[in-house]
């Protein structure tokens, strides 16, 4: 709906979507009494809460509208205190769309753009038409990238597939995962209760219920969340798609990505895989909350080979060290289970750090993302002549940390690095 001063309202049919899991839950509950022919009206505390959800809805629906005013997204809503909210679009990081199961069903889409900050928050349109959703977004990604000109191009651009994660191998990573073991130590305590002591399977079950439901809810999430994701490279950045019943549609704009992570647990090592992440600045912020909550890491590449890992970090990561470093020997005083995996490299743009025995953890930091470095040295390290560098940046959730290395080549990669990273900054 498009008013003529340029405004917009989202899809009628948002206030339903967005109190459509309260109104499922509660439907659920009332579904045995209404099969039994019972009296609803006895329920009546449960219908007036979907009332009230849908009333709330259709509320904010109604005073909520929004436009693209020169390089900025507007977003006006509030009843009795209203709000108008700019978001420019050079400071976008990420642009998402989600399609939760019920918005599918209405075929409506829910549009978010990440912004650049801790305190940048989420720009959210919940919920869009869907033939409207991806030429939205496109414009809005050619403003963010040259600036508001007037006529923003809204034809869809190729792009080029370049990883695709099978299902089998999806699943099979989730159970060999952290919260997978946890969940089958779980299941195998409670069949081996059952066959050796009957009478205790109800208590046992009874205690165990919530870790076995909430295991069960982990593994679902991610491979939900995982379920045959796409990778895309594309003009306007990196395109990442995937989802089961909440479908997502991600494009990350080129130059965003604070961090790259690659996380090898010691069991995937042994199959020859591995786990992709990226890190954007900014923080998520969902509607109707008081705080912003952090959003994980971005899996780029959830399970897949080291070289297919590769290959995708060229394409974010252009200038990735290949040499590394090892720590001085003495350094096995301090860290005798990790020695052997910490490393770092570098070149005149990025950093890498490797670290972990069990759960080996590689880091690479575009010097240019760099907001700060930090000297440590611990009492262990000062009696051994040791010294660490950390590189924070504004992701803050991925970190390259330079370990127990020679106080002497501490100092000289430290001035090294600082100078590296305000070169990096002016030629970004």
């Amino acid at each position: 709906m498009t008013r003529a001063d340029g405004w917009h309202r989202l899809a009628p049919v948002s206030p339903i979507v967005r109190a459509g899991r309260a109104a499922i839950a509660i439907a659920i509950l009332l579904l045995p009494t209404a099969l039994r022919g019972g009296d609803l009206k006895k329920d009546w505390p449960q219908l007036a809460v979907v009332a009230v959800l849908l009333v709330l809805g259709f509320v904010s629906w109604l005073v909520t509208r929004w436009r693209i005013d020169g390089d900025d997204l507007r977003i006006e809503t509030g009843l009795l205190r209203r709000q108008s909210l700019r978001f420019p679009l050079a400071q976008v990081q990420a642009v998402d769309v989600v399609r939760p199961g019920l918005a599918r069903l209405f075929r409506v889409a829910e549009l978010r753009l990440r912004m650049a900050g801790s305190t940048g928050g989420t720009a959210r349109l919940a919920y869009l038409p869907e033939r409207d959703v991806e030429p939205l977004r496109t414009r809005l990604l050619a403003l963010a990238h040259e600036g508001a000109d007037g006529v923003a191009p809204t034809e869809e651009v190729e792009e080029r597939v370049l990883a695709s994660v099978p299902t089998g191998r999806l699943a099979a990573s989730i159970l060999l995962s952290d919260v997978g073991f946890l969940a089958i130590a779980i299941l195998a305590g409670l069949l081996v209760t059952a066959v050796e002591a009957p009478a205790a399977t109800t208590e046992a079950f009874g205690g165990s219920a919530v870790w076995v439901i909430a295991g069960l809810t982990m593994l679902w999430r991610r491979f939900n969340q995982e379920y045959k994701l796409t990778v895309a490279e594309a003009p306007d950045g990196l395109r990442l798609r995937s989802g089961l019943v909440a479908l997502t549609s991600e494009t990350i704009r080129p130059g965003r990505v604070q961090a790259v992570r690659m996380v090898e647990p010691f069991v995937w090592r042994r199959l020859g895989w591995c786990r992709l992440e990226v890190d954007i600045a900014g923080r998520q912020r969902r509607k109707g909350e008081g705080e912003a909550q952090r959003a994980p890491l971005r899996a780029v590449l959830p399970v897949g080979s080291r070289a297919l890992a590769e290959e995708l970090l060229e394409r974010i990561v252009p200038d990735a060290p290949t040499d590394r470093l090892r720590p001085p020997r003495r350094a096995l005083v301090k860290s005798p289970l990790r020695y052997r995996f910490l490393s770092f490299g570098r070149t005149d743009t990025c950093v890498v750090t490797t670290t972990g025995r069990i759960r080996r953890v590689t880091a690479w930091v575009p010097l240019a993302k760099v907001q700060s470095f930090r000297r440590v040295q611990g009492p262990v390290q000062r009696r051994l002549r040791l010294a660490s560098i950390h590189l924070d940046t504004a992701g803050r959730s991925v970190h390259a940390n330079l370990r127990d290395r020679d106080v002497d080549e501490v100092d000289g990669v430290l001035e090294s690095l600082v100078a590296l990273a305000r070169a990096a900054r002016r030629s970004a």
